[in-house]
């Protein structure tokens, strides 16, 4: 009865969605099945912590991912708030509880030949659309920058003449990084076709109707570009990003230097680039090693 109670707490008075409702409906029947069946217990109204931490033995068994273990725990932390509030039990089973670490997905970088095709796809075309998207992806590939800092960036911040682009990071913090030389023949090419767009920006990248660029759009054509040379599932500017991290750590590049590219706070958010690349540097390792099994 306290189920029905619940869901109809949630449906009516909180108004959460239907799927999100269904959602509750079915973690909560599933755990009362559990607790059923392995425990004999008629109501979960007054379970104890022992049958809830059974309960995620049997999830993680069955090969639950933890954040679907945690969303079922959650519709079980939101359960015994009701029950609280509604004085039918005295204290929480869940009130200790921590939830299961989430597992960090591997982003997968672009491979310095995929990163090659979309720029070559581009080479030798010179409508604005066309220079503008090469430039970009070029910008992304050639300093590291986020998408954010991309977008944000103004006239003023380039200085072709010293080969810097001065860049606006998270919390305020100005950073400079060099513009290598295919970087800089590709800006030139856009500043010149830029000329002929009419605009009152100041942001260095612009749509044909010369309003500032926008994520989505940034985001659309990484994409798009990508999906013609790339069967990887994500396609964004955050994994050019996480390319050239990876492709210069696999060259040699020194982690603190990367780590001031990017503008990271702590070498701690850097590092997930190491990890990355360790089976180029395995790779190596085993090339170069003189008691290597390939020597």
């Amino acid at each position: 009865m306290s189920i029905t109670s619940f869901i109809s707490y949630i449906s009516l008075e909180k108004k959460q969605s239907p799927l999100t409702v269904k959602a509750y409906h079915t973690d909560l029947n599933n755990f009362a099945s559990f607790c059923s069946q392995n425990f004999d217990l008629k109501t979960i109204d007054e379970v104890s912590y022992s049958e809830i931490r059974s309960w995620i033995v049997d999830l993680v068994g069955q090969k639950n991912s933890n954040s679907s273990i945690n969303r079922k725990i959650s519709a079980l932390q939101s359960f015994y708030k009701f029950l609280l509030k509604t004085k039918t039990i005295e204290s929480n089973p869940l009130q200790k509880h921590k939830p299961l670490k989430k597992e960090k997905k591997l982003q997968v970088p672009f491979s310095e030949k995929e990163i090659a095709q979309v720029i070559d796809n581009l080479n030798g075309l010179d409508d604005f659309i066309s220079l503008r998207d090469k430039l970009m992806i070029e910008m992304f590939y050639g300093t590291g920058m986020r998408r954010s800092e991309l977008i944000n960036l103004k006239l003023k911040d380039v200085d072709i003449s010293n080969r810097t682009i001065k860049v606006l990071g998270k919390r305020n913090k100005e950073r400079y990084i060099p513009l290598l030389g295919f970087v800089i023949k590709s800006l030139e090419n856009y500043m010149l076709k830029k000329t002929e767009i009419k605009t009152d920006s100041e942001n260095l990248f612009i749509t044909d109707k010369g309003k500032k660029v926008y994520d989505s759009l940034v985001y659309r054509l990484i994409k798009n570009y990508f999906s013609a040379v790339s069967s990887k599932v994500k396609k964004s500017p955050h994994i050019i990003r996480h390319s050239f991290a990876t492709h210069l750590l696999n060259e040699g590049a020194d982690l603190n230097a990367i780590k001031e590219l990017l503008g990271h706070a702590s070498l701690a958010s850097t590092q997930i680039y190491a990890n990355n690349s360790l089976g180029k540097i395995k790779e190596v390792y085993n090339q170069a090693h003189p008691r290597s099994s390939k020597n």
